[in-house]
Formats: structure tokens, C-alpha cells, sequence
């Protein structure tokens, strides 16, 4: 059994809950207010995909592309030789995020840490387009310049942030869904009829590093089942976002190793779904039987745990959403008062 350490290892308190990133509605200002009152303790910057293309995983990963035009065609997001309004689009919604975010902020108080999402590479690698129309995955050469132009991207991002709110911690989140599909050759090439080649794992792992290096606290989220967790963990990640109710004994070893090491979880397990919600003790079920199965000790879990809700809170309804945020701060609670 693997004792709790002395000092806290994490850059947020014990019994700490926040959100995976996503929320239903389209009005930037209302979504963070509701952050800012709901997970005080872990704020996140809200993504309102409801505001169509320019604000989803994909469109909200081009607005970070540094000096890299993109335009938004039938087939989906594809890289062009100049700008184009779709891409305009995309980055004026994101500016507008940061805007109505610094205002509640001022409103509020500064927060003392601040989660923020981004688009990981390969996943964006996977939505966008070449010229000719080919995934971008499917040239390893146009991967690496992507890469390149998203870690440029993110650090200006950051560093934007970080004017808007000084003496905030901020806290990267690389979103990775799609890379358990790119490593198990699942990609379809463009006619369907084929799967794009399966990149060796040290290139995975460098692109993904270089993103992951604009910031001092990385956290890469996947809500796939079977996350390739020592991947993340070798690409330099300091937590990890994963569903908790999808993680099976599959994935025990590679867990606990990862905690082991001082890594982090941010783990879903309040359904995102409209619906009835577990009391607190309920939703920390699965966290309290993944404990059990690592054989770690029970006073390492609030200080290392955070909880989240699982993906997809963007389909709910605003009251759902508001009500699965304070579950998940309650759930921490009890997780802080009550380790066992």
C-alpha cells in the first residue's frame, strides 16, 4: 500500500471538483459566472460548443493555430494559404471567451487557479484537412508543422490569460480523445477505404510533449476507455483526465504507477446526461473501487483526486449542468471528509 505523502503534491487542495470543459448555451459571460460560483476551488475556461463549428473541439483547436490559416469546408476544418472568415470566426469566439472570463473574474475575484483546455495534436490531426483534402494525420511532415504552430499557439494563449488574471495559477488540459483511435491504426483515410499508418510511439509522444510544454502543471484528458496512461505519463504530463467509468482493471497497473508517481486524476464519474444524480457517496463509487483495486492508501485519494463530471455536460441542459457541477463539489467533500 502506498502511504500519503507529507506535503500535497497537487496544485489544488484535497477534495478539490472542477469541470471537464464543455457547457450547454452560448452566452460566455453566464458560463463563466456559473464556473466561478459552482468550482471555485478549480475553475475551468468554458467551451460553449452550441455556438456551432467555430466553438467545437475542432474549431476552437484552428483559433489556436499560430500563423497556419484555416477554412471551413463541407467535409470539415481544412488548412488554406490565406485567412479566411471561418478562421476569423473561430478566433473572435475564443477572444470573446477570454473577454466575458476576465470580466467575471473582476467581478468575482481573481481565481486562484485556473483550468484551461486545449485541442491536443493528434486529435486536431485527425479533424482538420491538407490542401488536397487528405487528414493532416495522414502526412507526418504536415503533423510536425501543426504541432509546432498549436504549441506557439497555446504558449501565446497562456500567456494572454495569464495578463487577464495575474497571480492565477494556470493549469493546461491537453485534450487527446481521438489518440487511442490513432494508435490503434483506426483513422479511415479520406476514400474510406483504407486506415491511415499507425505513427511510432516516440513521435506521438514528442508532438504531444512539445503542447504540453507551455505549461508547468499539463494535464492531458481522454475520455476513450483503455487511455494509453503511460504515454501520457512518458510525454511529460503532471495529471491526467480520464473517465472514470470507463476505466477498467485494463488499466490498473499503468494507474497506479502514474499515481505512484505523483501524477494527478481528474476522474468523471457524475453522469453529463440529463437525468437523476447519485447522492455523493454514489458517485464516488467508482473512484472508491478503483482505489481498492491499486491497493494505494485512502489518505492519498482526496489530495490526488479531483472530481469532474464524465464528457459531454455540452448536451445537457443548463440546470443539469449546474446541478452535476455541485454534485461533483460535493462528492470531493465527502471524498476530503471521508477517504474510506
Amino acid at each position: 500500500m502506498t502511504a500519503a505523502p507529507d506535503t500535497p503534491l497537487q496544485p489544488w487542495p484535497p477534495g478539490t471538483a472542477t469541470g471537464v470543459g464543455s457547457l450547454p448555451g452560448g452566452d460566455p459571460l453566464e458560463a463563466a459566472k456559473l464556473v466561478l460560483e459552482t468550482v471555485p476551488d478549480l475553475p475551468f475556461l468554458p467551451e460553449l460548443p452550441d455556438r456551432g463549428a467555430p466553438a467545437d473541439l475542432a474549431g476552437r483547436g484552428t483559433a489556436l493555430l499560430h500563423d497556419m490559416p484555416v477554412d471551413l469546408q463541407p467535409s470539415g476544418w481544412r488548412l488554406v494559404s490565406r485567412p479566411s472568415g471561418d478562421g476569423t470566426r473561430a478566433r473572435d469566439l475564443l477572444a470573446r471567451d477570454l473577454d466575458a472570463f476576465e470580466l467575471a473574474a473582476g467581478l468575482a475575484g481573481h481565481p486562484a487557479r485556473l483550468k484551461v483546455a486545449v485541442t491536443g495534436p493528434w486529435t486536431l490531426a485527425t479533424q482538420l484537412e491538407l490542401t488536397r483534402g487528405d487528414k493532416v494525420l495522414a502526412d507526418h511532415g504536415a503533423v510536425r508543422d501543426l504541432t509546432s504552430s498549436l504549441a506557439e499557439g497555446v504558449r501565446l494563449h497562456l500567456a494572454d490569460l495569464q495578463r487577464r488574471l495575474p497571480g492565477t495559477v494556470l493549469l493546461l488540459q491537453v485534450d487527446e480523445p481521438s489518440l487511442p483511435t490513432v494508435i490503434a491504426g483506426g483513422v479511415p483515410t479520406s476514400s474510406g477505404w483504407g486506415r491511415l499508418r499507425i505513427p511510432q510511439e516516440q513521435v506521438v509522444r514528442a508532438r504531444l510533449a512539445e503542447v504540453l510544454a507551455a505549461s508547468p502543471h499539463r494535464l492531458v484528458h481522454c475520455c476513450a476507455s483503455r487511455p494509453p496512461i503511460g504515454l501520457f505519463q512518458r510525454a511529460g504530463a503532471t495529471g491526467l483526465s480520464l473517465d472514470a467509468t470507463l476505466l477498467t482493471g485494463y488499466d490498473d497497473d499503468a494507474l497506479g504507477a502514474a499515481v505512484e508517481a505523483g501524477l494527478g486524476l481528474l476522474l468523471g464519474c457524475v453522469p453529463s446526461i440529463d437525468g437523476r444524480l447519485s447522492d455523493p457517496a454514489g458517485t464516488l463509487r467508482p473512484i472508491r473501487a478503483l482505489w481498492r483495486r491499486l491497493g494505494l492508501d485512502p489518505a492519498l485519494v482526496a489530495p490526488t483526486v479531483v472530481v469532474t463530471p464524465t464528457c459531454g455536460l455540452a448536451g445537457a441542459s443548463p440546470a443539469h449542468a449546474r446541478a452535476a457541477l455541485t454534485r461533483c463539489v460535493e462528492a470531493g467533500e465527502l471524498l476530503r471528509e471521508e477517504p474510506e
